[in-house]
């Protein structure tokens, strides 16, 4: 079995999904036999959520492949980054280390390609949403993604940010969620990818009849593919 390395702390309530996914998707597949191993790097929001705010891009690429070579010199065998909008940077974490990184818009493109889905709907923070180095990898598939309007991309992200990254469930927000994930199904989108580690913890699939894809639970069993080499 090989070593899943996880960035995660962005937030620690999904990367806590990792974990606990990670684990119960290798005893699943090992028959109760094996739980998986991991190098975890848990960074402070804290410290993310200050250079995010202050626009300092280049720290925080820097301060993410410090983090990822802490989890190589840990003996992990891949690494992953628990997080959608960190992916902004997979490029810089890529150069920092010499591990495959297993992309988290790259596996669920998959999950979406396996359904014949040409069109989706993107949900996430707004700059998953509204930057382009998550739909461009649809778009150079031949998937085309939409996203909500405005107002629509603010509430999602302060639901994000005000509520979920406190592990904070309101029913109402998951009301407006799922009557936004309708008006995109309207606008012509064949299912949802819930492109923040953190909305599973209010949408999952019981709560629509849109087909979702949770990028949590793909990315994470792409980590249990790699490390018992599926």
């Amino acid at each position: 079995m090989k070593t899943i390395g996880l960035l995660g702390g962005t937030t620690w309530e999904s990367t806590l999904d990792y974990y606990r996914i990670i684990n119960q998707e290798t005893m699943k597949r090992t028959c109760n036999r094996h739980t998986a191993k991991i190098v975890m790097y848990s960074l402070d929001f804290h410290d993310v959520e200050v250079l995010m705010n202050a626009g300092k891009m280049d720290e925080l690429a820097i301060l993410l492949g410090h983090a990822a070579t802490a989890i190589e010199r840990g003996g992990a065998d891949c690494i992953l980054v628990c997080a959608n909008t960190m992916h902004m940077f997979a490029d810089k974490i890529k150069a920092a280390v010499n591990l495959p990184m297993i992309h988290i818009a790259e596996v669920t493109l998959k999950e979406v390609q396996k359904n014949n889905f040409t069109k989706v709907g993107l949900l996430g923070t707004k700059p998953a949403m509204e930057l382009d180095f998550y739909k461009n990898i649809f778009h150079e598939n031949g998937v085309e993604i939409i996203i909500p309007d405005a107002e629509e991309r603010n509430f999602i992200h302060g639901v994000i940010f005000k509520e979920l990254f406190l592990g904070i469930i309101n029913e109402d927000s998951r009301n407006k969620m799922t009557a936004i994930m309708e008006k995109l199904a309207d606008d012509g989108a064949q299912g949802v990818i819930l492109g923040c580690t953190e909305i599973p913890l209010l949408i999952k699939q019981e709560h629509t009849d849109i087909p979702v894809f949770d990028s949590t639970y793909i990315h994470s069993c792409a980590a249990v593919d790699f490390a018992l080499n599926y």
